[in-house]
């Protein structure tokens, strides 16, 4: 279960003593006459009998999918969910583990892992199928693994279908569409060579794009660098078709970030490795700016599953997923705070931010902007910090914040996803609802408030304002997607339920996928394109 810090005593996941349910009961709930019923035909009056048929049981826990909180408290509750099971294919587990442990087969990453890898994972994870479990939900509910998604990348875009086919779009300067050409394209095309191949992440740079597949491997193309240079542009190579990056071949990949000077993979067991920007370690490692190969990030995450990586800038966030809950560790550079641990001092190994012990949150999304950052807690709250430049920490101000804050303005809404650009931040509502503040550079955060060549349009946005112009599109939206670079005004995609794409902010290079007119650069309003991802 996730732990928290509340007043609320916590349930653990696994060595819970020895208590009958009809104990705790009776210490917590008035007694009543106890009702007679008959189970099973000639079974004695009583209490339904569950050893009756364990199997059955097993069955439901399994076919419900129930959460791995739910299957520690039955644990809690009940002897018989936590006592040996006698079932294979370990007759030591209980129902309730061998529940979590079929509830794993199904996960797609899951499945073609050898019973060894899958036992270290167990271990890696605090020894406990439903600990294994929750690290892999967790990784699916934050990067949208598997599912339908959009990339508003810098200058140009990616869109990936439920089915893993890949549409690109926009600026091609350096081959990043993947199409084989230099050619600009408005419209969505799907990367043809790609067919036979299912992908499940995608990651856009400047100039270059990076896809994760269903069997770990990952593709690139664009720039032939895994970072830029501190003066011009690494790597003079341009390859315009996806090519395998042969040095993850050995590393079943899940996840892949972008920053500026460095990029970084996150593999099957939770493990992050970094390219590039080795010079001083400044990511734990001494290597050159164009060294291909992957360097694992030493210190305190060496023996720690990470769930989702997040790359700004120039720093990197991990979120950690660990016996006693879900944490956020930090590295890079920490000017203007955006490490969060209260200072600006530079970070060469990772390193927890503390700060939400002392918030009792426990984070469930992180989001790396240019140069600030953002986490969605489970209870649905937000935090920013780092530069706080044009408010894009919605703290109605543009102050630095160096440690993690709760943006106040978003107390009556319950978050479930945030997305960081370059001084822009957008938060996601349970409800489908959308919030956006900080730059209005573009129209790229979707407010029209005022008319078309009249007044400011533009102008930024200190506290969190709802994105009225989606509301208008009669539909939860359950993804929102935009540029996270310095070098490009920003656009912006927002994603429907039933796979509808929406565009608006800079579409000057064809990365709205739609055609502009009449000398247009940018649009203000939501506008969708031709593209079903579902």
């Amino acid at each position: 279960m996730d732990a928290t810090t509340s007043g609320t005593p916590t349930i653990q996941y696994h060595n819970i003593p020895h208590q009958s349910g009809t104990a705790i009961a009776a210490a917590s709930v008035p007694t009543f006459p106890r009702q007679v019923r008959h189970c099973f035909g000639d079974s004695s009056p009583g209490e339904f009998p569950l050893a009756a048929n364990p199997s059955i049981v097993l069955h439901v826990l399994t076919a419900c999918n129930l959460d791995p909180r739910d299957l520690a408290k039955l644990e809690a509750t009940c002897s018989f969910f936590r006592r040996p099971a006698n079932f294979t294919p370990d007759y030591e587990l209980s129902i309730s583990e061998l529940a979590a442990l079929d509830i794993c087969k199904k996960r797609a990453i899951f499945k073609p892992m050898t019973d060894e890898e899958c036992q270290n994972l167990k271990r890696k994870c605090g020894g406990s199928w439903k600990l294994a479990l929750r690290f892999l939900l967790a990784g699916e509910a934050c990067c949208r693994r598997e599912k339908s998604q959009a990339i508003a990348g810098p200058g140009h875009s990616i869109a990936v279908t439920s089915t893993g086919v890949v549409y690109s779009f926009g600026s091609n300067t350096s081959g990043q569409l993947g199409h084989g050409t230099m050619e600009e394209e408005w419209r969505p095309q799907q990367i043809r060579s790609l067919q036979g191949i299912r992908i499940i992440q995608a990651a856009a740079g400047a100039g270059r794009t990076m896809l994760v597949s269903d069997a770990g491997r990952v593709y690139a193309f664009g720039k032939d660098s895994f970072g830029e240079a501190e003066f011009g542009v690494q790597g003079t190579k341009l390859v315009a078709t996806p090519q395998l990056i042969e040095s993850l071949k050995d590393i079943f990949v899940v996840q892949t970030a972008i920053g500026n000077f460095f990029t970084a993979v996150l593999s099957r067991e939770g493990r992050v490795y970094t390219f590039s920007w080795g010079k001083d370690r400044k990511l734990g490692h001494q290597t050159e700016p164009n060294d291909v190969e992957p360097q694992p990030l030493l210190g305190a995450l060496e023996d720690v599953p990470v769930v989702q990586i997040a790359a700004g800038y120039c720093y990197l966030l991990c979120l950690a997923c660990q016996p006693s809950g879900m944490s956020v560790y930090s590295v890079g550079c920490g000017l203007g705070g955006k490490l969060g641990h209260g200072s600006r001092t530079d970070e060469k190994h990772p390193r927890l931010i503390e700060q939400y012990r002392l918030l009792n949150l426990q984070p469930m999304v992180v989001a790396a902007g240019a140069w600030h950052a953002a986490v969605v807690a489970w209870d649905g709250r937000v935090c920013t910090w780092g530069w706080g430049r044009y408010g894009c920490l919605g703290h109605g101000n543009e102050e630095c914040e160096s440690v993690p804050k709760v943006v106040e303005a978003l107390s009556k809404v319950k978050a479930v996803h945030v997305a960081t650009g370059d001084y822009t931040t957008f938060v996601l509502s349970e409800d489908g609802d959308v919030y956006s503040f900080g730059c209005g550079e573009s129209a790229s955060l979707g407010h029209n408030t005022a008319a078309e060549g009249q007044g400011n349009r533009h102008a930024n946005v200190l506290s969190p304002e709802l994105v009225k112009s989606l509301k208008q599109v009669k539909e939860k939206v359950v993804q929102i997607s935009l540029t996270n670079s310095i070098h490009w005004n920003a656009h912006t995609f927002a994603l429907t339920e039933s796979g509808k794409l929406y565009a608006f902010g800079a579409g000057d290079k064809g990365q709205l996928g739609v055609k502009l007119m009449n000398n247009q650069t940018e649009r203000i309003n939501p506008e969708r394109i031709d593209i079903d991802l579902e």
